[in-house]
């Protein structure tokens, strides 16, 4: 699996990096198959709200599909972790209709 991360008016500080990285890579044990997550973090600077709004999006490619998924919080590493919390019920949700099919192939 191969994760690339990218910052937008942002520093991508190794912190930043090492973090982003472990949660990505805690997604492999719902779906061992992934071949690539892009992940884009950064600053929204044209938001309604006030005070600083951080992006994170994601796009998983695994075979057949591409899972796309993009939240807005007020600090970046919670944004992180509801882009992975999310990315997380995708997949375990794919992989059981996966397993639901191949039961009733089975049967």
């Amino acid at each position: 699996m191969v994760i690339n991360i990218h910052a937008v008016n942002i520093e991508l500080t190794p912190s930043i990096r090492q973090y982003v990285e472990e949660k990505m890579n805690s997604l492999e044990k719902y779906d061992d198959s992934i071949v690539l997550i892009d992940v884009d973090l950064g600053k929204d600077t044209n938001h309604h709200m006030k005070g600083d709004i951080f992006v994170c999006s994601a796009k998983v490619e695994v075979p057949g599909d591409l899972i796309v998924v993009e939240k807005t919080t007020e600090t970046l590493y919670k944004a992180v972790d509801k882009v992975r919390d999310h990315l997380r019920e995708m997949l375990a949700g794919r992989k059981e209709k996966e397993l639901e099919r191949g039961r009733k192939i089975d049967t």
